[in-house]
């Protein structure tokens, strides 16, 4: 049986609940990890990676796991997603339009087989203090939620399916 695993850089929490749901979906041999808890990735035929954004970047420690890995992920079947809440906005909900994907693409060498972009979430009751308002003013600039007693969740499940199917 093939085994795969599907790693994750989160910030909050949301980016590990697309993963969770992916390998459910799949229902396959398929282990969801933090990039922080990493095992031998050699024993895995599929290697999929999913990182968030937070104030416009990903984790250094993505880049940095990519670049050392590089050579075994090129040599199984991968796939990237990115989860960002810009890709709320139907103009930057693919991996051509979202800048945050086209920043990671110029950012490293690695070319992933499947790529795809998901809307994440704003969960402001969960913020601490700054992050909270610093939220709500990108929020404000960008023309998006900013009532900070609410739980705003733009993830469209159905595109995640499709990804997930496009990756089996």
């Amino acid at each position: 049986m093939r085994k795969s695993i599907i790693v994750f850089s989160s910030v909050d929490g949301h980016t590990r609940e697309i993963c969770e749901y992916i390998a459910n979906y799949l229902d396959e041999n398929i282990d969801v990890i933090s990039l922080d808890e990493l095992p031998d990735l050699e024993k895995y035929q599929k290697i999929i990676i999913g990182a968030s954004i937070r104030y416009g970047t990903y984790r250094k420690d993505l880049f940095d796991f990519i670049k050392k890995n590089q050579n075994l992920i090129e040599s199984k079947d991968n796939a990237f997603f990115s989860v960002n809440v810009v890709a709320r906005k139907n103009e930057k909900n693919t991996a051509e339009t979202n800048p945050y994907v086209i920043k990671f693409l110029n950012s490293t060498s690695w070319i992933p087989k499947n790529i795809d972009v998901f809307a994440g979430k704003i969960d402001y009751p969960r913020y601490k203090f700054l992050d909270k308002y610093a939220i709500k003013f990108i929020m404000w600039i960008t023309n998006g939620p900013t009532d900070t007693s609410q739980t705003y969740e733009f993830t469209d499940w159905e595109r995640v399916k499709s990804f997930a199917n496009k990756i089996k």
